[in-house]
């Protein structure tokens, strides 16, 4: 098998900008930013925001080629406006995370020779104006400049062009949804930062097709498990994240979801077995920075070995014969550092190629595409982000009062990768972890910040270099906790699996422990499994394990058990519906009657007014009459019935079960599935649209809403009430625009089936929660299992 790997020809060239404005020109229209805040953004009105804040810039001095920091919270349209303004502008965006050092900060901005910052105070000019054109971007000038981590404990930064960048977002569109393209009606999620390239996959999902981008708050993403009910509320149907994260998600979360693209990260085997459905595309992507975001891709499906695919259009890829993965193409990007960039993007004389970057990945070809091995240096990824060992260490080492140290990556219990800083003291010198801890997040990201752990002397090999594997894990606890309650030991247990550090008193703190976001997402989720109740937000407000604890136990208090006593329906209800009996048989007999009547005259026995007959007849003996009759016979019987809870024997009960059995006497089951049945349904009181196909009887309750071309197939229980013990419970059902119910389904009090829905036959559909617009849900009770295919004739009952 060769081990070089090419695909398509990449797609034509052109700009970011050329991407957005064409997608603005095919989708005016079209949402595309909706951040909560109340109104969305659409693309003629990005259009017209991105292009004068552009102009703004160049009446500041900005210039073509300029550099631009952009340092702003997460989650607002602002923060993107401030992005696409400067690369029309024509200059690159330089992104660095709010929540990172200030020193960091200054060292990438440093580096890179920004002219101006946007942050949340407005946009500063940094550098006095030079002369140069005010010009869109050229294929060739840079639109964003990443840093990542550097082994020498520098940042590194990368610079992207729009040539690639824009390759990219193309080559991307020829993967992902072939069969129903990304489009106006998707919602991308964007919960990366956009210090991050994955996000610039975010924006880019959105952008190129005409879809429309949701920031997600960033205590949502840190939170892990509680961003799934948020994407079910936001209607998110298109996910790029990292594996770590989507892990934490349960399945349901992602029921809106078609489109879900893991990287950054090496992906399981399981996650792809949870996730991967018929009606969802899941992807796995493989791509640094250097090669802008995603250098091959691959669609994952249960059954099926996980791989990283095969290279994008316009991507070389090449397995060296030691097993690392080298990339060539369209999307090799550059250091700004041009020494490191001879380096790492030397040329490759046996492939003809002027310049590869070579990854440090060790891959192994397949069938199936790439399968990726490991990293053959010290470079590593957790939850997505790339962080050099050599840069952490070289802070942990400069660090006041360390003789020796080492830092490693450790695996938890609970399978989080950690950096983990062992550190042996100075002579005489006692070191506060805390402190230092401290000291490292004022120049590091908070992801690199490892936690620390203090030893005598730390395992030295022949060849005088620390032992790595010889470091001790789990940590071990260096005192004796004592005084603990049960719920704090047991918490203490949990803590110990999650972060591989022991909490060593009652005070410990989760988070000076070196929790992280995802650490604090993997511990709900085990504290899930004894306090169902327990939030994301429990664990912020109360970091330490006695506080927790307390929480926990306020939480796991259980919830009185209410019994009652169902006593049998009183006489009086009894003796009711025995005399109700008595119009209900009259209404029967008088349709014999009739015919009696009718056929005695003809024959003379009796002689009767053939007019009186006439009426007689079209009024029990026909539909023109009967459903009338039944239906306002029904309603009078009912009464002013309103959704709630009633006394089983009562008042409505008896009323309602007259009603129902005055109904049927009208032979109403006779006329479900023709044009009568939708007419039938109004004349009760339900509110029924246009062009509904309506093969099952209505309920009398008149509580039922069918909207515009819903199709009922035959015996679904609308009904709208049930009898739970001694109580009657009664309810609305919705049912919306082009919505299809499936055969013997029921239809509990509260169902809420929203537009183009799909119930499958012989479901329950509860009031628990809606069923989401385009949504196909089956079982009992009735869950999401994919998105409704379904098509409706153009022609529909009147």
């Amino acid at each position: 098998m060769s081990s070089l790997l090419r695909a398509q020809l990449a797609p034509a060239p052109r700009t970011l900008i050329d991407v957005l404005t064409a997608t603005a020109e095919t989708h005016p229209d079209a949402a595309a930013i909706d951040d909560g805040s109340g109104d969305v953004l659409t693309y003629a009105e990005l259009i017209d925001q991105v292009s004068d804040l552009a102009a703004e810039l160049h009446r500041n001095g900005i210039r073509r080629g300029d550099r631009i920091g952009v340092r702003m919270a997460s989650g607002s349209r602002q923060l993107y406006i401030a992005i696409l303004a400067t690369m029309w502008a024509g200059c690159a965006y330089v992104p660095v995370d709010a929540d990172d050092p200030e020193e960091r900060a200054e060292l990438v901005f440093g580096e890179a020779g920004i002219s101006g910052l946007f942050s949340d105070e407005g946009f500063r000019v940094l550098a006095p104006a030079r002369p140069g054109d005010t010009d869109l971007p050229h294929l060739d000038d840079d639109c964003w400049i990443i840093f990542t981590s550097g082994s020498t404990g520098t940042p590194k930064g990368v610079a992207v062009t729009h040539r690639s960048a824009a390759a990219f977002v193309d080559a991307e569109a020829r993967l992902f949804c072939q069969d129903v393209p990304l489009g106006p009606d998707d919602r991308v999620l964007a919960g990366l930062s956009v210090a991050f390239d994955a996000s610039c996959e975010e924006m880019w999902l959105a952008w190129g097709h005409g879809a429309c981008l949701v920031p997600a708050p960033r205590s949502l993403v840190r939170s892990g498990q509680d961003l799934g009910p948020w994407l079910i509320r936001r209607d998110i149907t298109v996910v790029s994240t990292v594996p770590t994260l989507a892990g934490l998600w349960p399945a349901e979360a992602l029921d809106n979801v078609r489109l879900l693209i893991v990287g950054g990260e090496a992906c399981s085997q399981e996650l792809v077995e949870r996730l991967a459905t018929p009606d969802r595309e899941m992807w796995n992507t493989y791509g640094p920075t250097e090669a802008t975001v995603v250098a091959s891709a691959a669609r994952q499906e249960p059954g099926k070995d996980v791989t990283i695919g095969f290279a994008l259009d316009g991507w070389d890829l090449h397995v060296a014969d030691d097993g690392e993965l080298i990339i060539g193409g369209v999307g090799l990007a550059r250091y700004l550092d041009p020494a490191k960039d001879a380096e790492k993007y030397a040329p490759v004389p046996g492939l003809d190629w002027d310049r590869a970057y070579r990854t440090g990945d060790n891959v192994r070809l397949t069938d199936d595409g790439l399968a990726f091995i490991g990293r053959a240096d010290d470079q590593v990824k957790i939850g997505g982000r790339r962080i050099e060992l050599g840069e952490v260490e070289a802070n942990v080492a400069a660090l006041p009062g360390v003789y020796n140290s080492a830092v490693a990556v450790q695996t938890t219990g609970a399978g989080d990768k950690v950096l983990v800083g062992y550190l042996s003291p100075e002579a005489g010198t006692d070191l506060d972890v805390a402190e230092l801890r401290e000291r490292l997040a004022e120049v590091m990201p908070a992801a690199l910040v490892p936690r620390l752990h203090v030893m005598e002397e730390l395992p030295i090999r022949t060849s005088g270099k620390v032992d790595k594997k010889a470091l001790p894990w789990p940590l071990p606890a260096s005192v004796e906790v004592a005084g603990m309650t049960p719920t704090e030991s047991w918490l203490a247990e949990v803590w110990l699996d999650v972060l591989g550090l022991p909490a060593e008193s009652r005070d410990a703190d989760f988070f000076e422990l070196g929790g992280s976001s995802l650490a604090a997402a993997s511990l709900v989720a085990r504290l899930r499994e004894r306090v169902p109740t327990i939030a994301v937000r429990d664990l912020y407000d109360h970091p330490r394990l006695e506080a927790l604890a307390g929480v926990i136990d306020a939480h796991g208090v259980a919830a009185e058990v209410v019994t009652r006593d169902v006593a049998p329906v009183g006489r009086g209800t009894r003796v009711a519906q025995t005399l109700i009996q008595v119009p209900v048989m009259t209404l029967h007999a008088a349709t014999f009657v009739t015919w009696w009547a009718i056929i005695a005259t003809a024959l003379g026995w009796v002689s009767l007014n053939w007019v009186a007959l006439a009426v007689l007849f079209i009024v029990v003996c026909t539909p023109l009459g009967r459903l009338p009759l039944g239906a306002l016979g029904a309603r009078a019987i009912r009464g002013r019935l309103q959704p709630g809870n009633y006394p089983r024997g009562g008042r409505v009960h008896v009323r309602l079960w007259a009603a129902e059995r005055w109904v049927a006497a009208t032979g109403a089951l006779n006329i479900s599935g023709s044009t009568w049945v939708a007419y039938f349904a109004r004349l009760l009181g339900a509110q029924v649209g246009r062009g509904v196909d309506l093969h099952t009887v209505p309920p009398v309750t008149g509580l039922l809403t069918l909207g515009d071309n819903a199709a009922i197939e035959p015996e679904v229980d609308l009904s709208g009430y049930w009898l739970d013990g001694d109580i009657l419970r009664v309810g609305t059902v919705t049912i919306g625009k082009d919505a299809r119910v499936g055969a013997r389904s029921t239809l509990l009090p509260g169902a809420d089936i929203h537009a183009g829905a799909h119930i499958e036959p012989g479901s329950t559909v509860t009031g628990d929660k809606p069923v989401k617009k385009g949504a196909r849900w089956a079982g009992s009770p009735a869950r999401k299992v994919g998105r409704s295919k379904q098509r409706f004739p153009d022609y529909h009952p009147p």
